[in-house]
Formats: C-alpha cells, sequence, structure tokens
C-alpha cells in the first residue's frame, strides 16, 4: 500500500514540478503592460496551450479512473487506516485545502494592504479570486456529475455518477475535488506571481506549493473522501482557473476595476466647508 501511494503522489508532485516552469515561461513570454498600451492591442485570454493544458488533466482523470476502485481499496487498508502520523498529516492538509488557503490568502491580502506591502496584497487578491473562481467551476461540475464520494457509495462502487445528482440534497458531490482545486490554484498563483518578481524562485517555490497541494489530494483520498480521478480533476480545474486568473489581471486586463479598488485605492478623508462635515473619498493610482 505504501508503495502504491507514495508512486501515485510523486506522479503528482512530478507532473506539477514539470508543468509549472513551462507555464511560468509561457507566462513570462506575454508582452508587457507597458508594450500593450503602446500597440492598443489587448491580449486574448485564453491562448492555443489552454485546450492543452486541460486535456492533460482530463485524460490524466480518465487514465487514473480506472484504478479507483484500486486505490480506494489500498488505502483502507488497517496498517495505513491506524498510522496516527497518517492520520494526524491527513487531518492538517485537510484543513490546508479548506478553509486554510482561503484565510491564508485573504490574510495576505489583509497584512498587505495595511501594511502597504503592495506584492503581498496583489499575491493574496489574486490568490483569492483564483479560489473563489475555481470553486465556482467547481461547483457547476460537482452538481452535474453526481458522483457519490466513496464515503457514501462505498470503496467499491467508484461509477456511482447521476446526471444532476449533485445539486440539492443528491449527495453527489465527490467529482472533482473542491480541495485539491483551490489548493492548486493557490500554487499556480503563488508560483506565477512569485516568477514575476523573481524569476529563479520558480525552481523551489514550485516543488514546495505543488508539492503541498499534491499532498492535500492524498489526504483527501486517505480519508475516504474523494477517489483519485476526482483529485486529478480537481487539480487541473485549480491549475488553469489560476493561469487565467494571473494572466487577466497582469496581462489582459490590469488596470480592471477590482485591481483599481482593492490594491491601488487609497480612502480620502476631506472637511467639508459648507456643513462643518468630512467627505469621503478615494484616490487612485494605475496598477504596476
Amino acid at each position: 500500500m505504501r508503495i502504491a501511494v507514495g508512486r501515485r503522489r510523486a506522479l503528482f508532485l512530478c507532473a506539477g514540478v514539470w508543468l509549472t516552469p513551462t507555464l511560468v515561461r509561457a507566462q513570462s513570454a506575454e508582452p508587457s503592460v507597458v508594450a500593450v498600451a503602446d500597440s492598443g492591442h489587448r491580449p486574448s485570454l485564453f491562448t492555443r496551450a489552454d485546450p492543452l493544458i486541460l486535456g492533460a488533466f482530463v485524460l490524466g482523470a480518465a487514465a487514473i479512473g480506472p484504478f479507483d476502485k484500486r486505490i480506494a481499496n489500498e488505502i483502507r487498508e488497517p496498517e495505513a487506516q491506524n498510522s496516527k502520523t497518517a492520520s494526524n498529516a491527513a487531518k492538517t492538509f485537510n484543513w490546508i485545502g479548506s478553509p486554510g488557503v482561503l484565510i491564508a490568502s485573504v490574510a495576505s491580502y489583509g497584512v498587505g494592504r495595511i501594511g502597504h506591502f503592495e506584492r503581498v496584497a496583489d499575491l493574496g487578491l489574486h490568490t483569492t479570486e483564483a479560489i473563489v473562481v475555481s470553486a465556482g467551476v467547481t461547483y457547476l461540475i460537482k452538481g452535474l456529475a453526481g458522483r457519490q464520494r466513496p464515503s457514501r457509495a462505498g470503496i467499491g462502487d467508484p461509477d456511482d455518477f447521476k446526471f444532476g445528482g449533485g445539486f440539492g440534497s443528491g449527495g453527489g458531490t465527490s467529482f472533482p475535488s473542491g480541495h485539491a482545486t483551490a489548493a492548486f490554484a493557490t500554487a499556480t498563483v503563488v508560483t506565477l506571481e512569485t516568477h514575476r518578481w523573481w524569476p529563479k524562485s520558480t525552481w523551489y517555490v514550485a516543488p514546495v506549493m505543488f508539492g503541498g497541494a499534491t499532498l492535500v489530494g492524498v489526504a483527501r483520498l486517505y480519508t475516504n473522501a474523494h477517489w483519485a480521478s476526482d483529485v486529478v480533476m480537481g487539480a487541473g480545474i485549480g491549475t488553469l482557473t489560476a493561469l487565467k486568473v494571473v494572466r487577466y489581471n497582469h496581462v489582459t486586463s490590469p488596470n480592471n476595476r477590482v485591481n483599481r479598488w482593492l490594491l491601488t485605492a487609497v480612502p480620502t478623508v476631506s472637511p467639508n466647508l459648507t456643513d462643518g462635515g468630512v467627505t469621503l473619498g478615494w484616490s487612485f493610482d494605475a496598477p504596476r
């Protein structure tokens, strides 16, 4: 069991580490904000690489799907389930997946704004956006797929799908994994944003972030909350959504309203000589 799970965890990690530098290079090759402004041309939000990225994760989920039952059986073996260390680690990474990454991103934004740390605020805001947007996509797919979790359907029935069964009280909310979605969205944004500041950081930030995201997925398998294919698809949704969020905020539309209001707007208070009160306003600077 340990060997099987270890191999799959290594597979997820290696895929993330291999994929991330490729995505970062593509992101850094985009035209600068100044160049876009000078040319008057706005790059498209979607690129030719997007179908390839999504297709890779869809194929990955399809490829691992036939092994969902076997993986679930291996992880439910007493040797693994009776390990206190593994149990505590699973609880920790489950919490990191939700609500941990969302709390951290919101807190980063708050600290950045209060302390005037522009990069920290930027990172926190865009990570939060990626988590929220990817959660919406995941919710829709969960509802339509209507797949029962292994804890409810039983580890011997990975094919318990019911179209639309994930909405309402149907309980079919297994596919894809929301925890994996949030964790991989966070890993992607953090890696891409830090690459913008320190390009060489990718080689150590990516393994740490995607390694942590992978462990969130493993924790979901360990606690019998998801099938392996749920985790792979969640990782794909989180990664692709985060790529689009970063591209939108730094390439396609860096001067969008959310950035202006939440990253550059500064509240101002001035006395109103007419009625003796005060006037509250906002001042803006163009985002960098």
